[in-house]
This record gives structure tokens, sequence and C-alpha cells, in this order.
């Protein structure tokens, strides 16, 4: 029986703490409390053709459509193919899905086909999904340690045997046979952001200084709509997905001048539309207008979002609400196969913090909570597995030399929503990969560890979108507008070890 330690508590790392815990003994380390995730914060739902009207194969289409020529087509069917069944596993777990009249409640969001995303709690499905199955994960005999911040990957002769920790007890080592990353995105390397402040990177930049191949970095999505006040609390796309309409300061609808399919067109389409309408007007936000919806159905269908707009003061059912893009979803990280192995052996990577090939360019609405779901799934099945690690032609990035300078997080965050946000050129690119190289990240606390992810992914999301000569998906070059057919491929990159000497 083997010891396998899981760095995360979102859904990828309990799907995978559960299902390992049968064969092996489970080691579950997180940073912050047990529940604390950016599942817990999922508004939309998950998509699956779980419906008469759906096809897997439909599913398929729409998230190569999405991917904009960069998905993994083999990783994609897994996906779609999959999920149903692992939706359906949930259920058996526990989660309770929302029901009309005894039937699946489903949502319609940008880019989807088909009416197939299921919710629960309204606007809390991240939260009802979290509830379900930690209360399945603390069933089990599944060592727990919360408030653990994980520093670094231990390796012996180029293999993953354990990892190093920061805690109230100070650093140690827990060692492991086999690590599996659940850790998340990097949401915090943004000033607008609607990812908790946990979201910074320590899976991806832990493996990034071992020496595991990291791909498509320079795709990262902003949300189209969270709320313009402190914080941004996200506003589902599954509000426009019911009829709810994008308005500039002048109260007129516009993007259909941006898109044929408006306020549903691609998550990054209607994000670069919004921050172009709030470049005209002045910075100012745009309005989004539900008032179509009602009050009652807004507040049955969304009381979430209705909360958190009475508490800055918005009664968005009888008025329009300021909204701006935000940081919101990675879709690069440590490549992985479909069964989670990285180019590390004795490391799986799963969820957010893993790059499977399935978001491509630009992730499909509810396709997240999908990925971390079956991906997870398989990766438990994976573990006592003999296969070889995944194989990867990695081009070196040498870019994590520290600098001279100290520099506050907020310092970081504003210059990456200004330079490497929603739009970049070469200019903006080099400006910014100057001042990341000035800086350096000092001090053994948790938050001085963080803010070292934070400056070694900005320094490689930054090489990435330098590299990248195009415009695609989520990453708009507005000195290469146009897509580049030689280029519909994931840059893969490794960081050289030696540098971390």
């Amino acid at each position: 029986m083997s010891r396998v330690v899981v760095v995360g508590t979102g859904i990828a790392g309990l799907i995978t703490a559960y299902r390992a815990s049968a064969r092996h003994d489970v080691v579950l380390v997180t940073k912050s409390e047990l529940a604390e995730s950016n599942t817990k914060y999922a508004q939309g739902g998950i998509a699956a053709a779980l419906f008469p009207d759906d096809s897997v194969a439909s599913h398929v289409a729409d998230t190569l459509r999405a991917g904009d020529g960069l998905c993994d087509p083999v990783a994609v069917e897994v996906l779609c193919s999959e999920g149903p069944q692992r939706v359906r596993d949930l259920m058996a777990l526990g989660v309770e899905f929302d029901r009309v009249n005894g039937e699946l409640a489903r949502g319609h969001e940008a880019a989807h086909s088909a009416r197939r995303v299921i919710h629960a709690g309204g606007d809390a499905t991240g939260l009802a999904i979290e509830v379900a199955l930690l209360r399945a994960v603390k069933k089990l005999a599944v060592e727990v340690h919360e408030y653990t911040f994980m520093r670094d990957l231990v390796l012996d002769e180029g293999r993953v045997v354990g990892i190093e920790v920061l805690s109230a007890d100070g650093p140690r080592t827990i060692a492991a046979d086999v690590v599996v990353l659940a850790s998340g995105g990097a949401g915090q390397l943004y000033s607008h952001t609607t990812n908790p402040t946990v979201t910074t990177g320590d899976g991806v930049a832990a493996a990034m200084r071992a020496g595991a191949a990291l791909a498509d970095l320079e795709f990262y999505q902003f949300h189209p709509t969270s709320l313009a006040v402190p914080g941004n609390p996200l506003v589902s796309e599954a509000v426009r997905g019911d009829g709810a309409v994008l308005l500039d300061e002048h109260g007129r609808r516009f993007m259909f001048d941006v898109h044929p399919d408006g306020e549903l067109a691609p998550r990054d389409v209607v994000a670069r539309g919004i921050a172009r309408a709030m470049a005209a007007q002045g910075g100012r936000p745009v309005l989004l207008d539900a008032t179509a919806l009602g009050r009652d159905y807004l507040a049955q269908r969304f009381p979430g979002i209705t909360r958190a707009c009475e508490a800055h003061g918005f009664d968005w059912a009888a008025e329009p609400v300021p909204v701006t893009p935000a940081a919101h979803y990675w879709m690069g990280g440590i490549r992985t196969d479909i069964e989670g192995r990285t180019s590390l052996p004795g490391l799986f990577a799963v969820g957010e913090a893993a790059s499977t090939g399935v978001h491509g360019a630009n992730r499909l609405a509810s396709n997240s909570l999908l990925e971390s779901l079956v991906f997870a799934w398989r990766a438990s099945d994976a573990l006592d597995s003999g296969a070889a690690p995944l194989a990867t032609d990695a081009a070196l990035a040498d870019v994590l030399h520290d600098g001279t300078e100290t520099f506050e997080r907020a310092e970081l965050q504003e210059l990456m929503w200004g330079l490497v946000g929603l739009e970049r050129d070469a200019t903006g690119l080099a400006q910014a990969a100057a001042q990341l190289a000035v800086w350096r990240a000092e001090g053994d606390t948790v938050e001085a560890g963080e803010d070292r992810n934070l400056l070694d992914l900005a320094r490689v999301l930054v090489h990435a979108a330098q590299r990248r000569e195009e415009s695609r998906g989520a990453h708009e070059r507005l000195d290469f507008p146009e897509t580049n057919p030689e280029l519909a491929h994931s840059f893969e990159l490794v960081v050289p070890v030696a540098v971390l000497a």
C-alpha cells in the first residue's frame, strides 16, 4: 500500500483522496481550512450531456470550438463521454442538484449548443459539491493537515518523494510514494479576480521549480462579469444565459456589435467586448440588466448573487448593476496525460493546477468542475500504475533568476492586470518582464512563500505570452491580431532546475 499525499481540498483533491483511500494510505494537505477552495465559490454549475435532447458529440464539438484549435481531442472525448457517469457518481455521494417537477433543472451558458448545465442551491453548485465530498472524506481513514503550506516538492534522483511544508509547528517534510497536486490556479496574479485569496498557484510553482513541464500558461480566462466593487464577487454566466443583457452607460446593448451571439458569445469575446466598452466610456463599468427576470426568480435562482448585490447596496431586481471583467480560470498549468501523470516520476496533477488539454485556448463554461471530477477519478485509479511519466519536448525557460528589489503583492497584481491582462502587446509584455526580473521575494512566512510563487508564475506566464505571437482564445495580442494556423499547438516549457541554485 502506497503513501499518497494529496495537496488541495477542492473537488479534484477530495475526489482523489476519497477514491485513493480504498487502496492507499492518504494524507490530505491544505494551507487553509479543509473547506476553503475555488470549488466552494463555483456558481454556474457543471456541464454534462445528461439529457435526451443532448449528446456527447455535441458537448465535444462545443468544447473544441471554444478551445479555438488548441484542445487535445482525446482528452475532450474522455471529458465529455465519462462526464455523465461521474456526475451520477456525485449524486450517489449526496450532491443534491436542483430539480423542477422532479427533473434535473438545467441552464444555458455561453457557447453551449444545448441546455446542459446543472446546478445546486441556485448559484451555489460548488459549495454543494464541497459539502458532500467533505462529508464523504471525513468518514474515511484519511490523515488531514490543515493550515499547512506546501513550499516545495522533495526529489530523490529525479523522483518526487514528498513535500516540504510550513505550519504552526515550523518547517518539515511529509514523505510520500506519490504526490498529487490539486492546489488550484493562480487568480491572485491579478488585481481584479473572482478567486479567493488562497489561489496563489502553489502547486504549479512548486512543480515548475522541480523541473516539471508546464503548458498553455499564456491562456488566462477573464470572466466577463464580476460585480464592480472591492473583492469582485462573481456574477455567474448563467444570469446572461437566463436572459440578462449588457448595457453601456447610455443604456445601449453593445455586445451584438461585437459578436452575433451577443451576451452569449464565448467568454473571451464577451470579456474583451466589455473591456473595450469600458475604455470608450473612460474606464467606468458597464451595466448588467437582469431586471426582466423578476425579483422572485432572481432570489430563488441566484440567492448568492442577490445577497452580494444587497451587501453592496444594489437592488438588481430593480436596476442594472455595474460589472467588470476579472481573472477567473487558468487554462494552463502542469502538463499531464489523461490519467494525471506529469513529466516527473511520482507526481500527478489534477484540477485547475493541471493542463490536461481539454480547455485549449479558452475554457467552455462549466467544464471546469467536470474536468476536475473526471480526471481526478482517472488519476486515483492510476496511482498504483507502474506506467512511465508523461513524455515531453518542452522548451527551456530560464526566467527565474531573482532580482534585487522586494515588492508588494499589490504591485505585481496591478502590473499583471495592466500589461498582461485581457489585451497584450510586445511593448507591454517586455515592460512587464523587465520589472518582474528586478523583483525578488524574501522571507520564511506563508505570505512570503505565496509571493515567491506568484512572482515565479508571473515570469513564466509573461514568457509564454511573448512567445505566442498571435491572437487565440483568451490570449489577445494587439500587435498580432490574427490567429496563426501554424501555431495551433500548445507551447510546453520547463524551467532548468539548476536555476534554483
